[in-house]
């Protein structure tokens, strides 16, 4: 026998058991699963589905069971690519937004669906464009949780077979055609002058209105200010009238008395003539030509004149 052909058969063994060797290592090693939190692995066993397998640690029989998928039961943030919708008024708009989901049930997202991802971003863009399609142009603008809240509830209902869940949908951008943003900016532009001018016309109205309320409230102060004036000085003239009234009652009814008491006309007699000396007095200093008696003679032919009586 040759040597030549004995080593090389030797080697031979040696690398086909060592393959075999490792081979076996290595099926061992991957026969032993440590799944991570939030984490779950589909587990086929000669082609069929066998268990779902939760966080901890696992053993597997080797080359019998295999790891066919694993599922991450975290919320995904995906993103729908923008895409071309038609309003009911037939304008063009491109839509995008963002799908907020997790796997629900680890088992329907490996056999209900190929790509549970890509099922998504498809079932949301079709659901958009229909929903849009009922709405006019200035419509879509403030129905976005309309839209958002359709998309989601028909998620949900395609989820329950896919094994995923959709929390919410977010629409990112509307953008109509350049011509239309132009339109619209003009429309705002314009609406925004005219509350402009009605702000300026209700604010000018309203201070001609404030400043004729005051010059009323002026005038009419100014004419009750007055009417109680003349109020307060037609009092003041009345009450001193019926104070002078007073007095002079008081002091005729004085004289009566003491007219009437014995020695009261004697009295009276000397006060006026005593009056009229002081008054011939003030009158030899001035120029006022004034008739009076020449003699107290005549001064009681003046007092007898005057119809009072003399003693």
């Amino acid at each position: 026998m040759d040597l030549s052909t004995i080593t090389f058969s030797n080697f031979f063994n040696l690398i086909f058991w060592g393959t075999l060797f490792i081979i076996i290592v290595y099926k061992f090693i991957l026969s032993i699963r440590l799944v991570p939190n939030k984490k779950a692995y589909i587990v086929e066993r000669l082609g069929k589905y066998q268990k779902t397998l939760g966080a901890g640690f696992h053993a597997l029989i080797p080359f019998i069971d295999k790891v066919t998928y694993i599922q991450d039961l975290k919320e995904h943030t995906i993103d729908v690519p923008p895409q071309d919708c038609f309003t009911k008024d037939e304008v063009k708009v491109v839509v995008d937004g963002v799908i907020y989901m997790s796997v629900v049930d680890p088992t329907k997202a490996s056999y209900g669906v190929t790509n549970y991802v890509f099922a998504a971003i498809e079932l949301a863009q079709t659901t958009t464009r229909s929903v849009i399609g009922t709405l006019d142009l200035d419509k879509t603008f403030e129905e976005r949780d309309l839209i958002s809240s359709k998309v989601v509830e028909v998620l949900n209902n395609a989820g329950d077979t896919w094994g995923i869940r959709v929390h919410r949908y977010e629409i990112k951008n509307i953008s109509p055609p350049k011509s239309v943003q132009n339109s619209m900016e003009k429309q705002v532009n314009a609406e925004r002058e005219r509350r402009a001018i009605l702000a300026t016309s209700e604010g000018d109205k309203q201070a001609r209105i404030n400043k004729s309320e005051g010059r009323k409230m002026e005038m009419i102060n100014l004419s009750e200010g007055e009417m109680q004036k003349r109020i307060n000085e037609a009092q003041g003239k009345a009450e001193e009238i019926l104070m002078i009234a007073n007095a002079t009652a008081e002091s005729i009814e004085k004289i009566g008395l003491v007219l009437s008491s014995p020695g009261g006309q004697e009295a009276f007699n000397l006060k006026l003539k005593e009056k009229y000396l002081n008054t011939m007095d003030h009158l030899a200093d001035g120029a006022v030509e004034v008739i009076v008696p020449g003699s107290l003679n005549q001064y009681d032919q003046w007092i007898d004149s005057l119809g009072l009586e003399k003693q």
